[in-house]
């Protein structure tokens, strides 16, 4: 049984609790959208030319390269905004050193939003964590950039082996989660969480409502409920296989 591999990863994991997620992380926008707004590192310079050769024009393009991209943080954008009143130098000085630093206090604020999400699972927070303690730009940098990714893929990965371990999951929720395994990237196993997931489920719940229609014993009124909502979005589907079925009846 499939079902084998799911029981064998859930105690994998409780021999290694670093890897168990406190909750599912299924959709987590807030995460998202704090590392989408700065793990890709902006381009400052796409000329050979080195920064301290650079003109005084060159230097003002590349800080405006900087200004203009989306995923610049709020201290790059200050520093970048201010420099460009200063001096040669001090465009040069920012483009050297300043622009990692400014980048790098960008990056620990995006991590310290990551471990406040309530939905970050243990491997996030502790790879955040490891960031935080090293310190440096490029740690700091490295974590968003791919840490980030494999860490929640752990936990993506363990939140799936625990609903193959449920016994309530219908077997489409079994094939797709299984399938998401089996690819096994970061993407496959998140799209899964984040809509497969409750795709597949609906799937078995529409199963589940016509079994029940399938019963000639059912009242007038719970037949007639389950008719209007077999056809219904997952949630209304959810909610009457948990509860509107026993209100019809009750």
């Amino acid at each position: 049984m499939r079902r084998r591999r799911a029981a064998l990863l859930v105690t994998a994991t409780a021999l290694t609790p670093a890897l168990l997620l406190t909750t599912p992380a299924f959709a987590t926008g807030t995460t998202a959208a704090t590392v989408s707004a700065t793990t890709t590192a902006a381009s400052v310079v796409t000329t050979d030319t080195p920064v301290d050769e650079m003109s005084e024009e060159d230097l003002r393009v590349a800080i405006a390269r900087i200004l203009a991209d989306e995923d610049s943080g709020t201290r790059v954008l200050r520093e970048a905004g201010e420099v460009l009143d200063g001096t040669v130098e001090d465009m040069r000085t920012f483009l050297k050193t300043g622009y990692r630093l400014a980048q790098a206090e960008d990056d620990a604020v995006a991590i310290a939003r990551i471990l406040a999400d309530k939905n970050s699972g243990k491997g996030v927070v502790r790879e955040a964590n490891k960031a935080l303690d090293a310190g440096t730009p490029e740690a700091l940098r490295a974590f968003l950039e791919t840490g980030y990714r494999l860490a929640r893929a752990e936990d993506d990965a363990v939140a799936i082996a625990r609903i193959l371990a449920d016994k309530s999951s219908g077997k489409g929720v079994v094939r797709e989660a299984n399938k998401a395994l089996d690819i096994g990237t970061p993407e496959a196993l998140r799209a899964f969480l984040e809509t497969g997931y409750r795709l597949a489920r609906a799937e078995d719940d529409r199963v589940a409502v016509a079994r029940i229609l399938a019963d000639p014993k059912i009242s007038a009124a719970l037949r007639a409920a389950a008719e209007e909502v077999i056809d219904g979005t997952p949630e209304e589907l959810r909610y009457f296989l948990e509860v509107g079925r026993y209100e019809v009846d009750g």
